[in-house]
């Protein structure tokens, strides 16, 4: 026990929070992968379709938890207690609002994503609210870059949605989308594992300057259209799949995005490590750049080491995680990859300048998410063109990020 001790004050917390993270990710993939060898194309194509709402939730959330994150950096003593309290109202509304919405349209959903029944949609509606409260609560230990608590929520999330879904499916007997969207909602109670929060602080009578709510207000709605812009990309392709193919090709869909999008999930440690990084570095008049470059050349060598692996060995990745239902799509795995790894480094350009409040790189993910949905809408005769939509839509997005970085950095030196 001595020896772990040691060894453990060794490691610094955000090398213990990379660990926690790729031990979420791979919690993440086992519990699509059991689902897709349990319930087969044509039932985990439903399954596939909740596990992207969750996604999409979870890019939403994001802007409540970047915005907690960054101002806890920011702001100390009243005005700190004074953000807390605007952002937990806030999250609790914006998340009973999304809630209430998805529950009055549960039947028109369940229409146009041709689901067996809409019960689905209206048990995930009813654990939204809890879902933004969680994603306060990580807002702030990110912010205050405790990243054993960070760790910990998102161990619990994980872990109890593994194990809580596992058993349900096992052991009731009942429709597996249904109890998939039980297990989703009640795996949110769990994140909220570890909080201190004190119901008596949203009624505490403090409130920012307006200077201060301004700067707020700002970063949310930047935020947040970034966010919107990250739905739109990493989801619509699998969500047109899901309206204007059958249940068994979207299922084989989904199965190739799951895999093709492992880049991605680990690139997401990077930008929680990101964001304090250079908003801190930035408060201290620091240079920020190299933690950019750092960063991006981390995500840029994993991306070419696992779309090479989905080049060289597809049917035995596709037989192993998904099993021999799924192996038609293993021409299609590479080029996937290609697409998720090319979004990944992007994304990593777009969080920088966002914690640096600059809203053009924001723009320019909007204008290429819209043109992915309407090209796919126009070309989707079959997956692999649903595919090849997808990597021309990155292949441009990178490219905008990149001049834009290039002509930031060539105006902040000439300047």
């Amino acid at each position: 026990m001595t020896a772990i001790k040691l060894v453990m004050n060794k490691v610094s917390p955000e090398k213990i929070f990379m660990v926690s993270v790729l031990v979420v990710n791979g919690g993440n993939y086992l519990y699509n992968l059991i689902l897709g060898r349990l319930l087969g194309p044509a039932a985990y194509s439903e399954a596939a379709l909740l596990i992207t709402l969750l996604l999409v939730l979870s890019f939403l959330g994001m802007t409540f938890q970047l915005a907690t994150a960054k101002f806890a950096i920011l702001f100390s003593n009243d005005d700190w207690v004074a953000l807390k309290q605007l952002l937990y109202k806030h999250a609790l509304v914006f998340g009973m609002l999304i809630g209430i919405l998805l529950f009055a349209f549960a039947e028109d959903l369940q229409k146009i994503f041709q689901t067996e029944s809409d019960l689905i949609f209206k048990t995930f509606a009813v654990s939204v609210p809890i879902y933004f409260f969680m994603s306060v609560n990580r807002g702030r230990y990110q912010g205050k870059q405790d990243y054993q608590k960070l760790s910990i929520t998102y161990q619990t999330e994980m872990w109890s949605r593994l194990l809580i879904t596992l058993g349900l499916l096992w052991f009731v007997p009942f429709k597996p989308a249904f109890l998939v969207a039980l297990g989703i909602g009640l795996s949110f109670v769990f994140g909220l594992i570890p909080t201190n929060f004190n119901f008596k602080s949203i009624t505490q009578n403090v409130a920012l300057s307006k200077e201060n709510r301004q700067k707020v207000i700002s970063f949310i709605l930047l935020t947040a259209g970034y966010e919107l812009t990250q739905i739109i990309i990493n989801n619509s392709d699998i969500l047109l799949v899901k309206h204007y193919f059958d249940t068994v090709n979207a299922g084989l869909y989904s199965s190739l995005a799951m895999i093709g999008r492992v880049v991605y999930f680990v690139a997401w440690m990077f930008v929680m490590l990101l964001l304090p990084a250079v908003v801190q570095k930035q408060k201290d008049g620091e240079p920020t750049a190299p933690i950019l470059i750092k960063y991006v050349s981390y995500i840029g060598g994993l991306a070419i080491t696992i779309t090479c692996c989905c080049a060289i060995f597809p049917e035995f990745i596709i037989n192993v995680m998904f099993g021999e239902a799924y192996v038609s799509m293993a021409p299609l795995l590479w080029q996937y990859a290609l697409a998720t790894s090319l979004f990944a480094i992007s994304n990593i350009f777009a969080y920088y300048f966002l914690s640096l409040d600059q809203y053009v790189p924001v723009i320019l993910s909007g204008v290429l998410g819209i043109s992915q949905i309407v090209m796919i809408t126009f070309f989707h005769s079959s997956l692999y063109i649903v595919v090849q939509v997808h990597i021309i839509a990155m292949v441009a997005l990178l490219i905008a990020q990149l001049l834009y970085f290039t002509h930031n950095t060539i105006l902040n030196k000439t300047a």
